[in-house]
């Protein structure tokens, strides 16, 4: 039963603390809209998602209002696209426009899904649209990619890893004019999920059903302040005090989730867990991290109190809803967390340091800003770092870098909202190009053998 002194602290978390509703997001199938012919399909697959969404918006301003839960974005993901457009032999970017345009109908801030699985290899259409990637992100300002290297499964692709090298770059050269942001809309994955309702990884698994509503939580401010009321707590009291904290953060996205399943009419999928970090002051990931006990994010100590965090994270959030998916841990965006931004600028995390914090944590490199000189080849052995740790781990691993074009270390790159800004980290830039053009398949780890 709710009590008066829970509603009092949720009120308090969500004024004082940060606390929101990172995102709903409604994951719409396109399977049924493959067409030969390219505009049919794109016609089926506007008319399909403006159907699916046109009251996702209005669901989520009105739970807003009447809870009194901030809900910061409304988004959409679909299946990826490199599996809707196999069936055309024309450019993929047509499918681009047509999710923007149904984005731009339905009122989202953000659509995910123009997305390739290749951990493989390629099949029908792959390569057509990996290459399509930068063209679709530069004509497009709602659209988001990702595509899927690697996995504990299958081994990682090292021609994909290669091939994603020039695309991240040839992405952020395209929009040069606008901070580079088209490689801010792209993400490579090792082990990608398919309920995940993140941008910009997200896309609609092709083992989902036709629609579904899944929901990201965000708290890392009301963390923090919970902790503060501890300076005196041993490590093992840290983890209980974050395992109840996630707790109540996780049954608020386990209320708005349920909500919006029930008025929009279709199933609830998942809570993610994710602690999702904003520029905003207080609502950092690194902040709980120094809260814990360091006096800067990347100091000695950071990996082991990450892996705390993450762990404590998901044993409170998985006895507070009924589904619990997507990745779920801790998010360490750079860009997106003030914290990591003062601690990238000070000199006190590189990248080698993210590297080794995200074999414990959500994701992996997530929006790094690397010099504008940074060759394709040094991009992609990032990638295939990034996506060994994941395949390893059977964890989900991802790299979301930005090339800054003719920019240097020290430098900054400028989003504003929730993409913040990127100071340009420092990168080594010792040749991995005789490693990344032999090509062919990393083998899958030989615990992958589980069955």
């Amino acid at each position: 039963m709710i009590n008066v002194h829970d509603i009092l602290e949720t009120i308090r978390m969500i004024q004082d603390e940060c606390l929101d509703i990172r995102t709903i997001t409604m994951g719409v199938s396109l399977l049924d809209c493959i067409d030969s012919d390219i505009d049919k399909a794109c016609t089926k697959v506007y008319d399909k998602i403006t159907k699916r969404a046109e009251n996702l918006v209005k669901v989520g301003e009105d739970i807003e209002k009447e809870y009194g839960i901030p809900i910061i974005n409304k988004r959409l993901s679909v299946t990826p696209i490199a599996i809707v457009s196999a069936a055309c032999s024309e450019s993929p970017v047509k499918f681009a426009l047509a999710m923007e345009k149904a984005a731009k109908t339905c009122g989202v801030n953000l659509i995910g899904g123009y997305s390739a699985l290749v951990q493989k290899g390629f099949s029908a259409g792959d390569e057509r649209l990996i290459e399509s990637i930068p063209e679709a992100l530069a004509s497009t300002s709602c659209v988001c990619s990702s595509v899927n290297v690697g996995s504990t499964k299958t081994g990682i692709n090292l021609d994909a890893c290669g091939m994603m090298g020039r695309i991240v770059k040839k992405s952020a050269e395209l929009t040069v004019g606008d901070q580079c942001f088209g490689a801010a809309k792209l993400v490579v994955f090792c082990n990608a999920v398919e309920d995940n309702p993140f941008m910009a990884g997200a896309f609609h698994g092709v083992g989902e059903p036709d629609c579904i509503i899944n929901v990201g939580v965000s708290g890392p401010g009301v963390v923090r302040s919970a902790l503060r009321k501890y300076p005196d707590a041993d490590i093992t009291e840290i983890s209980d005090i974050i395992k109840k904290t996630s707790y109540k953060i996780t049954r608020v996205g386990q209320l708005v989730g349920v909500t919006a399943s029930e008025r929009l009419g279709v199933p609830f999928g998942i809570v993610d867990l994710s602690l999702a970090p904003t520029p905003a002051v207080g609502d950092s990931v690194a902040y709980i991290l120094e809260e814990i006990g360091l006096e800067k994010c990347g100091a000695c100590g950071t990996t082991a109190a990450l892996a705390l965090l993450n762990d404590a994270v998901k044993k409170g959030g998985v006895m507070a809803c009924s589904r619990i998916g997507g990745l779920s841990g801790a998010f360490i965006p750079v860009s997106e967390d003030a914290g990591m931004i003062a601690a990238a600028e000070c000199g006190a995390l590189a990248i080698e340091k993210l590297e080794a914090m995200t074999a414990v944590c959500s994701v992996g490199l997530d929006m790094i800003c690397i010099p504008g000189d940074t060759t394709e080849d040094v991009i992609s052995a990032i990638i295939a770092d990034e996506a060994a740790i994941g395949m390893v781990n059977s964890k989900t691993t991802a790299v979301r870098i930005i090339p800054a074009i003719g920019m240097k270390e020290g430098d900054v790159l400028n989003w504003g909202g929730l993409f913040g800004k990127g100071p340009v980290m420092r990168v080594n830039t010792y040749s991995p190009s005789k490693f990344i053009s032999r090509g062919g398949q990393i083998p899958a780890p030989l615990h992958s053998l589980k069955n």
